[in-house]
């Protein structure tokens, strides 16, 4: 079996590559220095040449809340280029299976807890980043389109927040987990008494590892053919205030950590249902604390080499 992971150098990406290689599958990684997925072209090209069986579209334009308030045109515009430009070549080229990863930022910011697929588009989505989320409801309704219109086997996944190996330690862009390392573990390098963190601490969220998220991957492939949408998670949250006291704990920080209130919360709760993807035997193995402390390892590694950022 040929694989093409699109994103194979990130976060979501390098782990389902890594996983597929593992199987014996043949894996195609892209990422921009191979072909930039935003040129149609170039895009129609190279699914030409490769003609791979199976597309796992982890590419994308992330980042955390300051990041997608800051640039929508980015999140929305880009990330729209990237998912149509490689859907359209897979149809071009006859690969017979798709899986599209989206984001559980499609659901509205006030929906009810734990989040059914069915939630879709049932009420206004969280402002800071919309632009992100309308991007990732359009390549759901893509893959339906095409399903609809010419039968492909092509599904649509929405992970929960993820993070694991490979992740992005930037304090500009990166998402609350590996943020809340790169501040814990600076802070208990430098000595420092106090770490500021962003909002009020309340929010709940849901955290699953991509190693995780790639068996997922593996058991939806064989399992999954259905035009809804499925979600991938732990079905467990946890309030941002007790990630970020795990987190120190767990880097060794001991000083005290403070909350500014003036800065976005975000959605209140986020926590998906996963009884869809339950129900075909998948179950996520890697525990919280445990994927914490190799996040926290990765980064002291990165540090040693000066790759930090």
């Amino acid at each position: 079996m040929k694989v093409m992971v699109a994103g194979s150098t990130g976060l979501a990406g390098s782990a389902i590559s890594r996983k597929f290689s593992k199987l014996g599958a043949e894996v195609i990684g892209v990422n921009s220095s191979i072909v930039n997925l935003t040129r149609r072209e170039q895009t129609f090209e190279f699914l030409k040449d490769m003609r791979p069986d199976v597309v796992i579209d982890a590419a994308a334009r992330v980042g955390g809340i300051g990041a997608n308030d800051s640039y929508p045109v980015d999140f929305l515009s880009v990330n729209l280029q990237i998912q149509t430009n490689l859907m359209d070549a897979s149809h071009e080229a006859g690969v017979e299976r798709f899986i599209f990863l989206g984001s559980s930022c499609i659901y509205p910011r006030d929906c009810p807890q734990p989040i059914k697929e069915e939630y879709l588009m049932t009420g206004p989505l969280e402002k800071t980043n919309s632009a992100y989320a309308v991007a990732k409801i359009s390549g759901i309704e893509l893959i339906n389109s095409y399903r609809k219109q010419y039968g492909h086997q092509w599904i649509s996944v929405m992970p929960t927040n993820l993070y694991g190996s490979n992740d992005n330690f930037d304090l500009e862009t990166s998402h609350v987990l590996p943020a809340l390392v790169n501040r814990f573990v600076t802070a208990q390098e430098s000595g420092a008494k106090a770490v500021t963190l962003w909002g009020s601490g309340k929010p709940r969220r849901e955290f699953l590892h991509v190693d995780d998220l790639a068996s997922a991957i593996v058991v939806l492939l064989e399992k999954y053919d259905e035009s809804y949408h499925i979600n991938v998670g732990t079905g467990v949250d946890i309030p941002i205030a007790e990630l970020a006291e795990m987190i120190a704990h767990l880097a060794g920080f001991t000083g005290q950590i403070a909350w500014d209130s003036s800065k976005p919360d975000g959605t209140p709760r986020k926590v998906l249902d996963v009884s869809r993807i339950s129900g075909l035997g998948w179950r996520p193995e890697i525990t919280l604390e445990q994927g914490i402390e190799d996040v926290i390892k990765d980064f002291q590694a990165m540090r040693g080499k000066g790759k930090d950022s």
